[in-house]
């Protein structure tokens, strides 16, 4: 708590977005690729990550791109988190007996809760823009 109020923690925050979003990204472009990039939307958070990582490096080292740069960065990767929970969910029903059959293809399907890891990411960047930096 003393960190978050002296505002150290802001700073670590956005450092954590940065590797937190090169982790995620990583993960994603491997889980994709082992689906061929199927769907043109895949490649969505190949790109977005990158960026939220940029945005979360710059937010680290300097406080005005905490305060600018690194919210709307994070808020395209929440929506972009978002948007994947909706297609993995739409992969799902489209599989042989869609949600009735919901173990198997949530197990054998795109996994239903992964991209909401992509919205932790951005939800991280976002907190660490409204949280107070040390001077």
């Amino acid at each position: 708590m003393e960190n978050v109020r002296r505002g150290r923690f802001e700073r670590m925050l956005s450092g954590l977005t940065a590797v937190g979003a090169v982790v995620t990204t990583a993960e994603i472009f491997f889980e994709h690729d082992k689906a061929s990039f199927g769907n043109r939307w895949m490649w969505a958070p190949i790109i977005v990550g990158p960026i939220g990582a940029a945005a979360g490096a710059a937010g680290y080292f300097s406080r005005r791109a905490a305060k600018t740069i690194l919210p709307l960065a994070s808020a395209v990767t929440v929506a972009n988190g978002l948007q994947g929970t909706v297609l993995h969910a739409r992969g799902i029903a489209q599989k042989p007996g869609g949600f009735s059959n919901f173990r198997y293809n949530m197990e054998m399907g795109p996994p239903l809760l992964a991209p909401l890891l992509v919205t932790l990411v951005g939800g991280m960047g976002l907190l660490a823009a409204v949280l107070r930096r040390e001077r």
